[in-house]
């Protein structure tokens, strides 16, 4: 079934994120930008993670989960022990959620891009934008962890 596939993608790519994060030499390079690189991994990892929690979590399970969309990017200097919880939290949200959904065709509960669409089309929007901040976010490691901090 699909959401077991999801399931399975979202835990992978998580687990992904996390691992990136781990892998920062000097923690303080997870929230350093540069002139054409406007976004940390800091903010990106708030991004992911409040956006799977709205749209899987409070929309689709339920969770109460609320949404501070404008503090994903303005939030700085967390600290990656914090990061790596809340990466966790959302995986035993997604983990929790998908499974109970068993009719990924019906319409999902909130209008997104100003039109109705199905569970099944916004859970695959999910999974390939989360992909996608994930790519960013392994060449923000790549590029900006160097030896002398920001």
């Amino acid at each position: 079934m699909l959401t077991e596939t999801l399931t399975r993608l979202f835990r992978r790519d998580l687990e992904k994120l996390k691992d990136e994060l781990q892998q920062y030499h000097d923690e303080r390079n997870i929230w350093r930008v540069a002139p054409d690189i406007k976004n940390s991994t800091g903010n990106l990892c708030l991004h992911l993670v409040g956006n799977l929690n709205t749209y899987i979590g409070a929309n689709l399970g339920q969770s109460g989960y609320v949404r501070h969309r404008e503090l994903e990017f303005s939030l700085k200097h967390i600290p990656r022990a914090t990061l790596l919880s809340s990466i966790d939290d959302t995986i035993a949200v997604i983990t929790n959620t998908l499974p109970n959904i068993k009719a990924t065709e019906e319409e999902y509960p909130e209008v997104i891009w100003d039109q109705r669409t199905s569970i099944e089309y916004v859970l695959i929007h999910l999974a390939t934008h989360l992909n996608y901040h994930l790519g960013q976010v392994n060449y923000h490691r790549r590029l900006l962890d160097v030896k002398e901090p920001v």
